[in-house]
């Protein structure tokens, strides 16, 4: 009777099953498996250690993992769900599971009022409401004016803070969304429905989609 060796192939730390995460989310096994190589890829970028930093998710997103980004830090942030400081890759399918497009509506919008909810109150004040705008702009490389700026805050603070208390609850943002899709329309990647295809031209394609926010 031979002997033989089996080299088994090292899983990153937080590893989860792929049938697992596709019971929980709208991608399949073969999506979760391939998003599995990206995870791989994007977690050995700067720090090889099976996780995603924040560095690494700014080089993936900005293609700079120095400059500071208020749009990347929220993402992490939401993205981070066990608030450690990495992401793990449970974390990272579950969260890009909400960018695809058979994802829930109500998913979306739930996703897109915590982003914009800087400091997690559970609402959106108009200071956070300009911050984002700002920073939003700012990776456009849209320069307006001081009063441009606060034009658009103000004009989409009042029609959204229904009760006129101050602040945008879930109530009020999830009505001020249905009249205005379009501010979820980056809460959708198309490519995530082909992900097996997609791969590796993913981080490619997210680097445009995202510097077009």
């Amino acid at each position: 009777m031979g002997c033989y060796l089996s080299k088994r192939t090292k899983k990153t730390p937080g590893y989860e099953e792929p049938t697992v995460l596709a019971a929980e989310t709208p991608f399949t096994v073969n999506e979760v498996e391939a998003l599995y190589e990206l995870f791989k890829k994007l977690s050995s970028s700067v720090i090889d250690d099976g996780l995603i930093h924040k560095e690494e998710l700014q080089l993936a997103l900005f293609r700079n993992k120095n400059k500071r980004n208020l749009f990347a830090d929220r993402i992490f942030d939401l993205f981070d769900v066990k608030r450690n400081g990495v992401i793990e890759f449970g974390e990272f399918v579950r969260s890009l599971g909400v960018f695809h497009p058979n994802a829930p509506v109500e998913d979306k919008i739930h996703f897109a009022f915590r982003l914009y909810d800087l400091r997690q109150t559970g609402f959106i004040e108009r200071e956070e409401l300009k911050e984002m705008v700002m920073a939003l702009l700012h990776e456009s490389d849209l320069l307006l004016s001081d009063d441009c700026v606060e034009t658009i805050v103000d004009k989409t603070f009042s029609d959204a803070d229904l009760k006129g208390d101050g602040k945008i609850d879930p109530d009020e943002w999830k009505e001020f969304v249905s009249k205005n899709p379009s501010l979820i329309k980056n809460m959708t990647l198309p490519h995530l429905k082909d992900i097996t295809l997609a791969f590796p031209s993913f981080v490619s394609k997210t680097e445009v989609e995202d510097s077009e926010i």
